[in-house]
């Protein structure tokens, strides 16, 4: 490329059209040079070629606003003759690590793999939906905490749905008409006005992050609905737990599945629910009455039989087994890898309290024995290891000089006496006990 042809740039702050391509770049012939196009009108012309002279809609980084997009509208707009090439921009923000943009430098690099082994997709999508979409999305240990706090709390409840509406079948079905209190009266009113806020949220900006705060808003009403309504209302429950499960399935943290909840990692067709759950239930009637007959006998050896068909041989297989107040059990299907780590974190704090308790122990042990060897001590003797408080005692060994030489003040004296007076006590006890 000659210099005149550098040089018909007619703004230093024109953006370039066509580049000289550097070697090993992809290059195409033009009037000017073996080259390629500019990174603005390159994004431009693919996006033209495929969509047309208009878009609705152009998604991009927040950092891409200014100059690249502003540059595609400009030399778009001129091409096309056109005053509105794109109707809306959506910016989305950027992705921090730790509060830190990722770069080489900081090793800071997390790639979806990486993140992927630490949690699972839809631990990640909660951690997405807790932000906005336009603004910087931090990835670190307190966003994934709370992404995991919102996935046990929807998981446990839609858990505690399942078996409160499969238990509530021996008493209502969705047949029978049963009489709403003002329990079911307020939790009703609480799923309508959670739709509303829902909707609102979504239609104000895509506003995923109060949708969520709703949607627990609305599952704290349930957990509360359900602890104090025995039995609850079979079709209410399912009507809270169907919307919620809707919800989630929008933001894709659950798939499309015909029922409450989030599926367990060996559900493939969606039915595993509908054709283990009977049996698991009458396994768990049974040990229930088992359990109930060993209480009153006091068989110890055989509460411990249920204890390890609860604590052990379940879980193994993907099932929790919950002991409730009134005797019975609930059921609940859970991943077994995730019932596997529940496992290990409950051990990892029996283990933390035993060492706690040991420590405290210790402690007690050290705060006696130092309290033993103390009575050990005549009162002639124990203030003279305080060098750095007196200089010298009287025939009973109580202080009379401080380290400057000066007399210990009345006020002092009073304390210290008390003190001498205290020990002859303790002293006299030890000696007692010798004797």
């Amino acid at each position: 490329m000659t210099a005149d042809m550098r040089g018909e740039k007619r703004s230093p702050n024109d953006f370039a059209l066509w580049k000289k391509s550097k070697p090993g770049e992809p290059s195409w012939q033009s009037p000017w040079s073996l080259g390629r196009p500019g990174w603005h009108i390159e994004c431009s012309a693919m996006a033209s070629a495929i969509c047309g002279p208009y878009l609705d809609i152009h998604t991009g980084g927040v950092d891409l606003k200014f100059p690249h997009h502003d540059n595609e509208i400009a030399q778009s707009e001129a091409h096309f003759g056109n005053p509105e090439w794109v109707k809306y921009f959506l910016h989305s923000g950027h992705l921090t690590i730790a509060g830190c943009k990722m770069s080489k430098s900081l090793k800071n690099f997390v790639s979806i793999q990486e993140a992927l082994s630490k949690y699972s997709a839809r631990q990640l999508r909660f951690g997405f939906l807790l932000h906005s979409w336009r603004d910087t999305l931090d990835y670190s240990q307190n966003t994934m905490d709370s992404a995991l706090q919102y996935e046990k709390l929807f998981n446990e409840f839609f858990l505690n749905v399942k078996d409160a509406t499969r238990n509530a079948t021996k008493n209502t079905t969705f047949d029978t008409f049963t009489k709403w209190s003002d329990h079911e009266l307020g939790l009703n009113k609480k799923l309508i006005k959670a739709q509303e806020n829902v909707h609102l949220a979504l239609c104000d900006n895509i506003d995923t992050r109060t949708a969520l705060d709703v949607l627990r808003d609305l599952v704290t009403s349930a957990n509360i609905y359900l602890r104090e309504r025995k039995p609850p209302n079979q079709s209410l429950l399912y009507d809270v737990g169907i919307y919620v499960t809707k919800i989630l399935n929008v933001f894709g943290t659950t798939p499309v599945l015909p029922k409450i909840g989030f599926p367990t990692s060996s559900e493939s067709s969606g039915c595993t629910e509908d054709v283990v759950l009977p049996y698991v239930s009458i396994l768990a009637e049974f040990r229930d009455k088992v359990r109930f007959e060993a209480i009153n006998i006091k068989a110890t050896k055989i509460l411990k039989d249920c204890d390890q068909i609860r604590d052990e041989i379940l879980p193994s297989v993907g099932v929790r087994l919950e002991d409730k107040d009134d005797g019975s059990s609930a059921v609940k299907l859970v991943d077994k890898e995730t019932l596997q780590k529940e496992k290990e974190a409950k051990k990892r704090l029996e283990q933390e309290k035993a060492l706690e308790k040991e420590k405290k122990k210790a402690e007690l042990a050290a705060a006696q024995a130092t309290k033993d060897a103390q009575k050990k001590i005549p009162p002639s003797e124990m203030f003279k290891g305080e060098t750095d408080k007196y200089s010298k005692f009287d025939e009973k060994g109580f202080p009379i000089l401080d380290t400057e030489g000066k007399e210990i003040s009345k006020g002092q004296i009073k304390k210290l006496q008390k003190l001498y007076q205290a020990q002859e006590k303790k002293y006299a006890e030890f000696l007692a006990s010798q004797s």
